[in-house]
């Protein structure tokens, strides 16, 4: 019977991607949303947007939620699941990108039984050309979306710029760095970061008259107005971006060797003026002036390995003098401080709503094995062998009463170059060691979809064992997700985490999921197309 429900469960998943194909909208080779039809780019109207969201629901698909809880429960250790939308779901003229692929996304993961989504919202979009002047109706559109599918909502407030897709900080924003370049995180020979102002301008007025941490407090409080009917509710869940990628640490890894298998050990981003005004400051006040001119003169550069000069060195490294210690110090704390900063403010906001408040702490696991830990030190965090870098984190989000967001569920100590001396299941358990310590709740997720095969088993190790995690997001929803090579074994890990065992009762999804496929609104050509590949 096992057997026979599991064929059966492959079958009905190749139906649901083999729709989605015939859709057009997803690439088949993007590990994001890609466009196929240059009409899918177009900004359309709100009205236009909803025609092409529409979903058809029949009886069973809109049984009550009790059924579903009672044919569908949690794990034994209450595990909740979401899965990250899109980072580009809402386009750059703020209307949702390939609204009916998102909308059958929704509703397929409905019915796996995935509790709810991540929503990515982008400062550079929504508050793009002026300073307080925002645009919310795309991510309010997505959340609409969510909540007609019956879904939870998890935001993730993202105050950094991205790559890819590109997005940008908002046009102001950047107008503003070009006349002032200093508001930017810069490194030692003068390259500038612009995907996340430098926290040393935290309370600065450098944007217009206001203070990043003023900026970001208006935008949360808009966010707050303009999601009100369903902040508590549908929205359960806030993430603070922190930093680049959202992650609480300093930039220090932007620039990274080309064919290089082994990753550098990064470098210290405190050559701004604001950070050198700060570094001087606090060097004067500890009685050592020299040691405010700048950063370590004998730490390496970005792709270099530790034992390339002297600071990092295990035996006899600067990073061990007192100077080290000094300079390790302030560089850290800087970080914490930025992080309390916006936890503070994001806890305060938001206290009255009911909303859980998290943050992302990244997985800094090259070069773990040495003594100095460079990647971590140059990220911001002062762990070495001799000392934990991340208690003082933890007591920083505990006394906010904020949630941790850790990366990197899905790696493994056998799956890493070896010549990194690289151990993320050792990083994990130690920052999962201070969090439990200080009382802090753990959410977990993966680092890459495209590393999702070798990474399902290590995911449930991670969610599963001593240390229970209760929310995993998995990252993210986009063309591989759906693939044929891809989404079969998400359905696998899903119903193993919700039924450790398949029962006959499951039999029943087969009519639910072929629902999941008739819900996917199509073009006349498309249906045809379904048609002719259903025969072959």
């Amino acid at each position: 019977m096992e057997v026979s429900v599991i064929r059966s469960s492959q079958a009905k998943v190749g139906r649901i991607e083999l729709a989605y194909r015939e859709l057009g909208l997803f690439s088949s080779k993007a590990h994001g949303v890609k466009a196929l039809n240059s009409r899918s780019d177009l900004c359309f109207s709100p009205s236009t947007r909803w025609k092409n969201a529409r979903l058809r629901f029949s009886p069973m698909a809109v049984r009550s939620e009790p059924k579903e809880v009672s044919r569908r429960p949690k794990s034994s250790d209450g595990l909740r699941l979401f899965v990250g939308l899109p980072l580009d779901v809402v386009s750059d003229c703020n209307t949702v990108n390939h609204a009916r692929a998102i909308a059958a996304g929704l509703r397929a993961l409905k019915l796996l039984g995935v509790e709810g989504v991540e929503l990515p919202i982008w400062w550079g979009l929504v508050e793009q050309e002026e300073g307080g002047k925002y645009e919310w109706s795309g991510y309010q559109a997505v959340a609409e979306m969510v909540q007609n599918a019956g879904l939870k909502l998890h935001v993730s407030l993202c105050f950094h710029g991205s790559k890819q897709p590109k997005i940008s900080l908002p046009k102001w924003v950047s107008r503003i760095g070009e006349s002032e370049p200093s508001i930017f995180f810069t490194d030692r020979s003068g390259q500038q970061y612009k995907e996340y102002l430098s926290l040393a301008v935290d309370d600065l007025p450098v944007l217009d008259g206001k203070t990043p941490v003023q900026v970001y407090h208006d935008f949360c409080e808009s966010f707050k107005s303009s999601f009100m009917s369903c902040v508590g509710s549908t929205i359960d869940g806030i993430s603070m971006g922190l930093g680049p990628n959202g992650e609480l640490r300093y930039p220090s890894h932007h620039k990274t060797a080309k064919g290089s298998t082994i990753p550098g050990v990064g470098e210290f981003q405190c050559y701004d003026k604001n950070m050198l005004n700060n570094l001087k400051q606090h060097a004067e006040a500890s009685g050592n002036p020299l040691w405010g001119l700048g950063g370590p003169h004998d730490a390496p550069s970005y792709d270099q390995s530790p034992h390339s000069t002297n600071f990092f060195k295990d035996h006899g490294g600067s990073w061990e003098s007192p100077y080290g210690g000094f300079f390790l110090s302030w560089y850290s704390n800087q970080l914490v401080d930025h992080g309390a900063r916006l936890l503070s403010m994001a806890s305060s906001l938001f206290e009255d709503t009911g909303v859980a408040i998290h943050g992302k702490v990244p997985l800094m696991h090259s070069w773990y094995g040495t003594r100095s830990h460079p990647s971590e030190l140059t990220s911001g965090f002062y762990n070495t062998c001799t000392r934990d870098g991340y208690e003082a984190v933890a007591q920083m989000f505990a006394s906010h009463s904020s949630k941790m967001i850790l990366p990197g569920m899905d790696l493994s100590d056998a799956h890493q170059p070896r010549d990194s001396l690289s151990s993320p299941e050792l990083l994990l358990k130690q920052i999962r060691t201070a969090c439990r310590k200080h009382g802090v709740e753990v959410s977990g997720q993966n680092s890459s979809v495209s590393n999702a095969l070798d990474g399902f088993e290590q995911i449930k190790k991670n969610l599963l064992g001593e240390n229970v995690i209760n929310l995993f997001t998995y990252q993210r929803m986009g063309a591989y997700f759906f693939s044929p090579e891809h989404f079969p074994s998400f359905t696998r890990f899903v119903r193993s985490l919700n039924q450790p065992q398949l029962h006959s009762d499951d039999l029943l999804r087969e009519e639910e999921e072929k629902e999941a496929v008739e819900a996917i609104p199509m073009t006349s050509e498309s249906s045809i197309n379904m048609q002719t590949a259903s025969k072959s």
